[in-house]
């Protein structure tokens, strides 16, 4: 029975693989469009400034903070855990605002990404890095409220994982997704 039992998957973990499936299918269409618009006439091809390099590091950077604030909590190094769940936390937050950088970099290049004189390309661009920054703030959310718990009193309990393994495989998710978009960007753009 006990054997039975640990062959399922954790409800929250299965709710958490259906919406991964459902974000990829969004994407998946955001860039399929992209690909069709792409073929206009009046298709404006720009470089992405170089300051979406350093955001997809940071992301990256995030990743490695993340499994091993998972990692410290398997191994019961609470303070630990908390120092790379707050570290994870900023460098998601050093993410969103890198990519916002970026944008106000494109803008001051005279590429609007939204607006009258905006371009298909450029609003693509916003759209899909802005999905994906709404899905990274999600994440940043979701780390915020472990960090909280484990600063709580009443949270002395390590034998509770899940928590910290659904956050986790949420945060590679968005990580790969950035990379995915970034490559796309990067080759298709």
């Amino acid at each position: 029975m006990i054997s039975e039992q640990r062959k399922k998957i954790h409800p929250h973990k299965f709710a958490l693989w259906i919406a991964i499936g459902s974000i990829i299918m969004m994407f998946a269409a955001f860039t399929s469009a992209y690909i069709v618009k792409k073929g206009q006439s009046n298709w404006l091809s720009f470089e992405l400034p170089a300051i979406f390099w350093y955001s997809t590091c940071v992301i990256l950077i995030s990743s490695i903070t993340m499994h091993f604030a998972l990692k410290s909590f398997r191994n019961r190094a609470m303070q630990q855990y908390k120092m790379l769940i707050t570290i994870t936390v900023l460098l998601g937050l050093a993410f969103v605002t890198l990519q916002w950088l970026g944008f106000i970099t494109l803008q001051q290049k005279g590429i609007l990404l939204l607006g009258n004189n905006s371009n298909a390309s450029a609003s693509f661009l916003g759209v899909i890095s802005g999905m994906h920054i709404v899905h990274v703030l999600g994440g940043v959310i979701a780390l915020m409220i472990i960090l909280f718990k484990s600063y709580s009193n009443g949270t002395k309990n390590y034998n509770n994982v899940v928590p910290i393994e659904i956050v986790n495989t949420y945060w590679h998710f968005v990580d790969l997704l950035w990379i995915y978009l970034f490559i796309f960007f990067k080759m298709i753009g």
